[in-house]
């Protein structure tokens, strides 16, 4: 099994996994707004440090949609005539709490030890820096989604646990433009890819042809450290 398809359900758990139990804290966000979630909750750590361009944009969504009415609505949003997309002062600042609040629920939820030998946050510092140097490495083989996230924004004095999260939330998008090269290499659409069962020949060679393609960001590492943020991962709760 190739490292990148070792990795990836452990990073997608740790990250969504996250996501999913500081829900009403971001959704806090939003109720002290007055507004409703919009793609700035999910791209907030590649929106803070640029404009999202039409091809990053369209790369990003390409899974979840791109019905930009409600940000456009709301004013959290704004478009320009190449179809780049940038927050506005209203969209800034609630990105800004939404990175916030994820990363204060991150430093909560990964600093409880259900047992004492669990890390804790002990080894977060160091995880969010071989997530860095992966980032780093994948200027050189992400595609638009990627190149749209990375390198992320960090606020000044940023905490361990928030940079861990905005790195991994970032990382996700290498194997995500990965997976979306694979199967339009293959000749399919999103609707047809997700009508392949799970366990069919073309699934699962589309699934090795992302693990290739996602594999080259992590040989940036030496193996001791693919092993240490393998270990790393794991060890936090989610």
């Amino acid at each position: 099994m190739s490292y990148a398809a070792l990795i990836r359900p452990v990073i997608d758990r740790v990250y969504v996994s996250l996501r999913i139990t500081g829900r009403d804290r971001i959704q806090a966000v939003y109720d002290e707004y007055a507004i409703r979630p919009g793609f700035e909750s999910s791209f907030y750590f590649g929106l803070l440090a640029r404009p999202m361009s039409a091809e990053g944009f369209a790369a990003a969504t390409a899974y979840s949609g791109s019905d930009m009415t409600d940000e456009l609505a709301q004013g959290v949003a704004e478009v320009d005539r190449d179809g780049t997309w940038r927050l506005t002062a209203l969209g800034r600042e609630v990105a800004l709490a939404v990175q916030r609040a994820c990363g204060d629920w991150a430093e909560e939820c990964w600093g409880r030890k259900l047992i004492e030998t669990m890390p804790g946050l002990t080894v977060v510092s160091r995880l969010a820096e071989l997530v860095g140097r992966l980032l780093e490495a994948g200027q050189a083989t992400g595609g638009p989604a990627f190149r749209a996230m990375a390198p992320v924004y960090e606020p000044s004095g940023a905490t361990p646990a928030l940079r861990l999260t905005s790195r991994l939330g970032a990382l996700r998008h290498h194997r995500a433009d990965a997976h979306r090269a694979a199967w339009s290499a293959a000749g399919l659409t999103l609707a047809q890819l997700r009508a392949l069962p799970v366990d069919s020949p073309q699934r699962r060679e589309i699934e090795d042809e992302t693990n290739r393609l996602d594999e080259p960001v992590y040989q940036k590492l030496s193996q001791l450290e693919r092993d240490e943020l393998l270990a790393g991962l794991g060890a936090l709760p989610g």
